[in-house]
């Protein structure tokens, strides 16, 4: 985006910040899916999808690139957008809805400013054959776990865990990301 150019909506971005975009406004709605699809694609037990007008959406640096592939649910394409320098998915795109775009809540710029409320969030549980729902999360606290495991540099947080070790295992914390000195990654066998 220029640098003269107002956002008129939710800034988000990939991992290494090369495609940028712009929702243009506030969400439509919010979708948090526990089907199999979302569940590989996020690598977690549900995504949460904020959903915008397409019209409005634009991406303002680099373009994504794309993969589509055809949805078990509605035999319709969904096409997932994403970073081509390191694989981060930021969209979703769909044959069955032209006029609309989801986004991975996690690339915006600030996911916790996005304001979620009954009235504008759909639950999407799927069931198979009149069973209970397929995909239930899993994501609950576990008893006697600690509930907070980062402190300040240098501290150990209240629960005695050392500091920051989300951070410093994920390259987050200071000389971190593509440029940064020290192991890199190889193939996996």
């Amino acid at each position: 985006m220029m640098e003269n150019e107002m956002s008129s909506g939710l800034a988000g971005r990939c991992l290494c910040g090369a495609v940028t975009y712009d929702t243009g406004a506030e969400p439509l709605w919010v979708t948090i899916c526990y089907c199999t699809f979302c569940q590989r694609a996020t690598g977690s037990d549900r995504m949460i999808e904020p959903v915008f007008d397409i019209a409005g959406f634009r991406f303002t640096e680099a373009q994504p690139s794309v993969f589509a592939l055809l949805s078990e649910g509605s035999g319709k394409e969904v096409c997932v957008h994403f970073c081509q320098t390191y694989g981060t998915k930021l969209a979703l795109t769909f044959e069955r809805w032209p006029d609309r775009i989801g986004i991975y809540l996690g690339t915006l710029e600030e996911p916790s400013a996005l304001a979620m409320s009954p009235e504008k969030t759909k639950h999407i549980s799927p069931r198979r054959r009149g069973r209970a729902p397929s995909c239930r999360p899993v994501s609950r606290p576990t008893r006697g776990m600690p509930r907070r495991l980062t402190g300040r540099p240098g501290s150990r947080s209240s629960t005695g865990w050392p500091p920051s070790l989300a951070d410093e295992a994920h390259g987050a914390g200071e000389g971190g990301g593509p440029n940064a000195k020290g192991p890199r990654c190889g193939p996996l066998r």
